[in-house]
C-alpha cells in the first residue's frame, strides 16, 4: 500500500473530533450539491452523485443531510447556487507540489486561509499550471482487505480495465484509467463489495523523497489544508515513508 493510502487509513483509524465531523459533513454535503447541480438527482445516471453519496452514507452523514444537499444542488433549494469548484496550486515546506480542490461559495476567503497556512509554513501558493503538470488523474479504489476474495476483486479489476492491483494485510487497491471509474465501481457494487474510497483522484508523476522530520512537517500542513471546510482533496507529491507514517501512528 502506498504511503499516502496508509496515511489516509491511520486518519481513518484514528476518527474525528465532534467539531471536525461537522466539518466533514459540510465538505460532503458540498460535493453532493455540485454533483447533483451538474447531473441530476438520479443517482442511477448521475455516477459521480452516487459516489458523493456513498461516501456520505460510509461517514454516517444523517439522511436528511443527503437530502438537503441534493435539492440545493437541483435548484429545489437555493442556497446551494453560489457554490464554486476551484483548484489552487501551491508548494509545502521544502518544494513539495500541491494541488488543492476546493467547493467554496467564498473564493477570497479560500485563498486567503490557503495563503495564510502557507505562507506561514515556509510554502507559498503558485500560479496556474506551476504544479498541476506534475500529477494526473486516475480512477481509485481502496477495499478493506479483511473478509474479502482477492481473487474475485482481481478478476473484477481486470474485467473493468485497471491498470494495477495491490494488496497488503490490510487494503486492497486498485488504479484504472478514469474512463474505466463507472464499470469497476458497477462490478463491485453488483458482488457487494464495499470500498473505503473510491473516485478520482491526482497523483504525482514522480514523488519527492524527504527526511522524516521535514516530510512530518508537510504532513502537518496538508492535514491543515484538509482542515479547511473549503478544502475537498490535497494532492502532493511527498514520497511517505515509513518512519513519518510510525511517527504520525503513535501520535
Amino acid at each position: 500500500m502506498s504511503g499516502h493510502s496508509k496515511w489516509s487509513t491511520i486518519k481513518r483509524k484514528k476518527g474525528v473530533q465532534d467539531a471536525k465531523r461537522g466539518q466533514l459533513f459540510t465538505q460532503l454535503a458540498r460535493e453532493i450539491t455540485i454533483a447533483a447541480r451538474e447531473g441530476g438527482s438520479d443517482t442511477s445516471s448521475n455516477f459521480r452523485l452516487r459516489i458523493a453519496i456513498d461516501r456520505a452514507r460510509s461517514e454516517n452523514m444523517p439522511k436528511d443531510n443527503i437530502e438537503r444537499a441534493v435539492k440545493r444542488g437541483t435548484g429545489e433549494d437555493k442556497s446551494g447556487a453560489g457554490i464554486e469548484q476551484i483548484t489552487y496550486e501551491g508548494y509545502a515546506p521544502h518544494g513539495i507540489a500541491l494541488l488543492i480542490e476546493s467547493l467554496t461559495e467564498n473564493r477570497n476567503r479560500t485563498v486567503a486561509d490557503l495563503r495564510h497556512i502557507l505562507t506561514r509554513s515556509g510554502g507559498n501558493m503558485g500560479e496556474v499550471g506551476s504544479v498541476s503538470w506534475q500529477f494526473k488523474r486516475i480512477a481509485y479504489f481502496a477495499i478493506t482487505a479483511e473478509g474479502v476474495d482477492f481473487d474475485k476483486i482481481f478478476e473484477y479489476a481486470v474485467e473493468g480495465g485497471a491498470d494495477d492491483i495491490s494488496q497488503d494485510e490490510e487494503i486492497i487497491e486498485i488504479f484504472a484509467p478514469v474512463d474505466a471509474l463507472k464499470k469497476i465501481s458497477n462490478l463491485l457494487a453488483d458482488a457487494e463489495i464495499e470500498t473505503t474510497e473510491a473516485g478520482v483522484r491526482m497523483v504525482p508523476n514522480q514523488e519527492m523523497t524527504l527526511d522524516t522530520e521535514q516530510a512530518l512537517k508537510v504532513m502537518r500542513v496538508i492535514e491543515e489544508l484538509e482542515d479547511l471546510a473549503d478544502v475537498q482533496n490535497v494532492y502532493s507529491n511527498l514520497k511517505i515513508s515509513e518512519d513519518a507514517l510510525a511517527v504520525i501512528e503513535a501520535a
